[in-house]
């Protein structure tokens, strides 16, 4: 498998995870979705998603970037649309990523004003490290307020199930 290969694997991994988190969410019972941090665990989704199109936009795939990083007040509904647009416009982007573009070399300025240099590769790690982290503070987070978070641990949904060997 090229390195190519391995970041759209990830991708179809955290496609599904975030998927998972979004039944969970959806499962929360209403009488708990009061509580702040069910509101804390669909904000953090949607920073995730927030994430992940600032760095669209720095890569030139999008004209756009988001409104705003960490945003607050998020809606169940509309979170569940802005993870399938963001899905939508990664999927497209690793479709046609290629060796060159992975090993692209670009300047961006941050949001604190300094002006940094990565590769796209740098930058695919490092989102997927974001979620990683994320999904584990909403499966905290969850968790807390008494529902079930999703399991979303790569090994998981990576395994092959098989048949025990035979003892001897």
């Amino acid at each position: 498998m090229g390195t190519i290969d391995r970041y759209r694997r990830w991708f179809q991994y955290e496609q599904d995870s975030h998927a998972k988190v979004l039944a969970s969410l959806k499962a929360v019972p209403d009488k708990i979705r009061v509580v702040a941090d069910f509101q804390k665990a669909i904000d953090l989704m949607a920073h995730i998603v927030a994430a992940r199109r600032l760095w669209l936009y720095r890569f030139g795939v999008i004209k756009e970037g988001p409104r705003e990083l960490f945003p607050r007040g998020t809606t169940l509904p509309d979170l569940v649309s802005r993870v399938d647009q963001i899905q939508h416009m990664w999927s497209t982007y690793l479709d046609r990523l290629d060796d060159l573009e992975l090993a692209r070399i670009f300047e961006y300025q941050s949001l604190e004003g300094g002006w940094y240099r990565n590769t796209i590769e740098d930058i695919l790690t490092q989102l997927f490290g974001h979620s990683w982290y994320h999904r584990g503070q909403i499966a905290a987070l969850i968790r807390s307020i008494g529902a079930e978070p999703a399991v979303t641990d790569f090994v998981f949904w990576a395994r092959e199930s098989i048949a025990p060997p035979e003892r001897v």
